[in-house]
Formats: C-alpha cells, sequence, structure tokens
C-alpha cells in the first residue's frame, strides 16, 4: 500500500459498513480522512440507518488506532451543504485528493406500486448524492493536479434485479456517470473509477425486510435461510462479502499511479477483483 501522507481523503456514508471499512484503510496508509453520514432516518428506508453516535464512534475509533479522522454530519442530497463542506476542507488543507462516493440507501418495491417519494429518495441519495460530491470535489484536486475518485456502484448496476428499479437505475447511473467523468477530468491528473460488489455484510443487507425479501415462503427467516438465496447470486459461490474485501478494490484504485480510469471493478469473491 502507498503511503498517503499528507493526503486528504473524504468518503461519504462511513458511519458504518463498507465506507468505514474504506476510510480505516485511507487512515491506516496515512491519509487525514473526513467520514461523512446524513447519520439519520429516511423514511422509505426499512432498515435502520446509522445515528450521529454512530458517526462519531467510527472517527474515534480511527483516531485511536493512530489515524488522523473527522466526522462531519452531511446529507449528500444538500448541494449548498456538500459544497459549504468541500470548501471548509480546502480552505483548512489546501487539498482533497481522495473521494469515495459510497454514500447509499436500499428499499425494496415493485415498479407499478412504486411511490413518487421512493424513488425520489433512491436518486437523490445513490445518483444526485454521488453528483453533488463528485462536483464539488474535482475543481479542488485539479487545482493540485491529482485525485483518485472512486463511486461504489453495485452488482445491480450491472443487471437488473427484481424490486429494485429505482436501486438499480441509480447503480447503472453511477457508472455511466463516472466513466464520462473520467473522459473528462483526466487531464488534470485525475482518476474515475467505479467498484461492483456483490452481496455485502453491512446492516444495509443484514437486517429483517431484505431477508423476508428473499425467502417470502417464511414468517421470519434468518440468516442461515437466506444464505442459499445469497449463494445463488455470485457466479462464485459466495454468499456475501465483508466490508474490507471491497476496500482492496477501492485501495487498488487509490494507488493506482494514474494508468486506470473510467474502469468497473466486478468484485465477486473476498480475494479476487476482475477488471471488466
Amino acid at each position: 500500500m502507498s503511503n498517503l501522507h499528507d493526503r486528504v481523503a473524504w468518503v461519504t456514508g462511513a458511519a458504518r459498513g463498507q465506507g468505514l471499512a474504506h476510510a480505516r484503510a485511507l487512515a491506516a496508509a496515512s491519509a487525514h480522512v473526513y467520514l461523512t453520514d446524513i447519520a439519520n432516518q429516511i423514511d422509505t428506508v426499512a432498515y435502520p440507518m446509522p445515528t450521529a453516535q454512530d458517526l462519531e464512534s467510527a472517527a474515534a475509533g480511527i483516531r485511536d488506532s493512530g489515524g488522523q479522522a473527522t466526522a462531519v454530519r452531511l446529507d449528500v442530497r444538500d448541494p449548498n451543504a456538500v459544497n459549504k463542506f468541500v470548501n471548509d476542507v480546502s480552505t483548512q488543507h489546501g487539498r482533497l485528493d481522495v473521494l469515495i462516493a459510497n454514500a447509499g440507501i436500499c428499499a425494496f418495491s415493485s415498479i407499478e406500486e412504486m411511490s413518487d417519494t421512493q424513488w425520489r429518495d433512491m436518486i437523490e441519495t445513490n445518483l444526485t448524492g454521488t453528483f453533488n460530491s463528485v462536483r464539488a470535489a474535482v475543481p479542488v484536486m485539479a487545482r493540485n493536479n491529482w485525485g483518485r475518485i472512486i463511486g461504489i456502484s453495485s452488482g445491480a448496476g450491472r443487471g437488473g434485479m427484481s424490486h429494485l428499479g429505482h436501486y438499480g437505475a441509480t447503480k447503472w447511473g453511477i457508472i455511466g456517470f463516472l466513466k464520462t467523468l473520467a473522459l473528462e477530468v483526466g487531464g488534470y491528473g485525475i482518476t474515475s473509477n467505479i467498484v461492483c460488489p456483490t452481496t455485502v455484510n453491512t446492516p444495509m443487507v443484514m437486517n429483517s425486510t431484505t431477508w423476508a425479501r428473499f425467502r417470502p415462503d417464511l414468517d421470519a427467516p434468518d440468516l442461515n435461510d437466506v444464505r442459499p438465496a445469497f449463494t445463488g447470486l455470485s457466479p462464485l459461490g459466495v454468499p456475501w462479502l465483508e466490508p474490507e474485501d471491497v476496500t482492496r478494490a477501492v485501495m487498488y484504485l487509490v494507488n493506482d499511479p494514474g494508468l486506470t480510469t473510467g474502469t468497473v471493478l466486478e468484485v465477486n469473491l473476498g480475494t479476487s477483483a476482475t477488471r471488466t
């Protein structure tokens, strides 16, 4: 792993799960990491979202391990708040080097039953939130002629999944958006890439609402009940990844010397990150 000393990194949706794993790895590589999260519940999300305490604890854990971490509550749906945050970081450090656009939600609905609010919350959080974050970060990176932007998409961004039309739309959109970005910012020394994980062991997936979707034949399915269903989604027969497995793909792109951009890494197994 390269040394990111004096680099400043920003991870959205970092209070737990994948985002926290990415933040820990960046801090371990000596970057000063900003962890942002909405740290509040969105009404159309059925599982409990992280709290302000979760976010503060995430950053404190990194600091306790010797890393540099700052927690900031931030709703990536709000462009004014995002712009202010990036301006504050730039004012304090004079730079922003790495953006991991990880913030996202998941919810289930058939298309014909999907409400306007369900659609809007998903699009604004996953896709518009990525846009807001990237748009704010690019000028700061360009001034220093170096940057690494990595968006977290999903296997659902490579193929449709039933009752996840709004989620899939955002994850497909992230791919198209960041591939286009790669063409626009390469001349500034900024790379733009995408990671598409399969199922990951995070609270977004490991909750009773998700399990019930995979086993509607059971009143209260548990993890063992849904394991075969998750296993069937992976070509390698692996039911789910750990967040740190995805982080390995993320850090591969962070550490890239500037030769890889506009690519998608599909992560199907903890020890495998296949470029497509």
